[in-house]
């Protein structure tokens, strides 16, 4: 009697734990599943946080952003020598070809906008945006790709425009890193874009990699330059933007506004080449002798870099 007991115990037991072994697979893949869908919303929301929850206050603020661009100083031509030079490197360019195998991410007969717009979406695709907490030691194309493989998955607008100029410029494609900076000097937030040189509209045109990646046009689906950009927050023209490189709406979004704050002031480099802000692998390097600032008259740059001063956009931009 007593061992009937004891099985029927045993089978109970065993029937409880197989019961109990159920319910714990099943609540662990419930909150796996839930684990996977929060991170899929934190990284959704880290590329296109600044496309969400426009409301009329951001409204008022854009307005203010736009009423300081009407209302400074002049853009007008000076007699500062301002030369922006593109510093070649046959070597290097290969080096990165291959390592990225470039070439794979567009035709050979693409036209120089899509060749960009592939090594743009490359970038934004797999970098999201983060403030990185540890500083990459190279900061290259290829350091800064191996920096998000080992260190840390994500880095900032900066190190978004540095590697793709370096992809740009290893793939041929003439471009520039452009810092945009806003009127408040207590304003610690800028925003550095990439600009790409079309050879076939004779055409600089806006190149966002960061925060899923952005391009801009008009309404008629003309590409657009920050110059261009700037002149439309002024005179009041609607743009179209395209985040994540998809399709463009002129709704009126947080990175709409945010353009129009860090459009006031540019700076850029007076040489660009490779290993351009890499200080680990070129402690000295000639491409770093000149820093332009194109600034409304009256207005004075505020952050601690030595920058030759002009107030003539022909000058900058072309």
């Amino acid at each position: 009697m007593h061992s009937i007991k004891s099985k029927k115990y045993k089978k109970n037991m065993k029937r409880t734990i197989k019961i109990i072994l159920k319910i714990i697979v099943y609540l662990l893949a419930v909150i796996g599943a839930l684990t996977v869908a929060f991170i899929i919303f934190i990284n959704t929301s880290k590329l296109y946080y600044v496309s969400i929850n426009f409301n009329e206050s951001n409204l008022a603020r854009f307005e203010e952003r736009v009423e300081l661009l009407r209302t400074c100083g002049a853009y007008s031509p000076d007699s500062t020598f301002v030369d922006i030079e593109y510093v070649k490197d046959s070597v290097r360019a290969k080096e990165i070809m291959d390592y990225f195998q470039l070439d794979t991410l567009y035709d050979a007969s693409a036209s120089t906008w899509e060749k960009a717009l592939a090594i743009g979406k490359f970038v934004a695709f797999n970098i999201p945006h983060e403030n990185q907490k540890i500083q990459p030691e190279y900061k290259n194309a290829i350091g800064l790709w191996e920096y998000t493989r080992n260190v840390e998955p994500a880095f900032n607008c900066r190190l978004h425009s540095i590697m793709t100029f370096e992809l740009l410029t290893a793939a041929g494609i003439k471009a520039r890193y452009i810092t945009c900076l806003p009127q408040d000097k207590n304003d610690n937030d800028c925003h550095v874009v990439n600009e790409v040189w079309l050879p076939e509209t004779q055409q600089w045109v806006m190149l966002d990699t960061d925060m899923g990646g952005r391009y801009v046009t008009d309404l008629d689906g003309n590409l657009l330059s920050l110059r261009q950009m700037r002149e439309k927050y002024i005179n009041g023209e609607k743009m179209m933007f395209y985040p994540g490189f998809e399709k463009g709406s002129s709704k009126m979004t947080d990175y709409y506004a945010y353009m129009a704050k860090n459009t006031y002031w540019f700076c850029c480099w007076g040489a660009l080449g490779f290993y351009q802000e890499d200080y680990t692998t070129l402690p000295q390097s000639a491409l770093r002798n000149r820093y332009y600032a194109l600034v409304p008259e009256g207005f004075e740059p505020f952050r601690d870099i030595v920058y030759t001063v002009t107030h003539d956009p022909d000058k900058f931009w072309e």
